[in-house]
């Protein structure tokens, strides 16, 4: 009997190939948001930060060059979280598409190996078919020999 040999192995091992690096893509692309959403947090902790001292130079002596940069710095502030938030929001996207695409890869590889295993059974059941069918003959040959010089002696 031959030795199993899936036909479609090179499909199933372009599959693992694809899984792995769609894998890395999703990674990678979760390391970004990761990234970007710490840079966001870090900004709108800054922006408390020059919220909270507007508040102390208003409540304290009146220093308007003071008071008038705080409030620029908060303007900025605002409006690098907007930009941060949209960043955020491509990243997050980025994301979401690698996560499809390891999905699929993942669906594609699981259906080939699930092939191969089907494939294997039915060899097996053929190999098994093939040892019955041997065994068979041997043994109408051994005990049906004796038998026919039998009848000729």
């Amino acid at each position: 009997m031959k030795k199993f040999k899936y036909s479609m192995e090179n499909i199933l091992q372009v599959n693992i190939k694809l899984e792995d690096q769609a894998k890395i893509a999703y990674s990678n692309a979760r390391m970004i948001l990761n990234r970007e959403e710490e840079k966001l947090e870090e900004y709108i902790k800054r922006k408390m930060k020059y919220e909270s001292e507007l508040r102390n130079l208003t409540n304290s002596k009146l220093d308007i060059k003071k008071i008038k940069l705080c409030r620029e710095a908060i303007e900025v502030m605002e409006s690098k979280i907007r930009q941060q938030r949209i960043v955020v929001k491509n990243a997050e996207a980025r994301v979401e598409a690698a996560r499809v695409k390891l999905n699929d890869a993942m669906v594609e590889r699981k259906t080939q190996e699930n092939l191969k295993e089907k494939a294997f059974q039915e060899y097996l059941i053929e190999l098994d078919l093939e040892e019955r069918k041997e065994v068979d003959e041997l043994i109408s040959f051994r005990y049906g020999k004796p038998a026919i010089d039998e009848e000729n002696g």
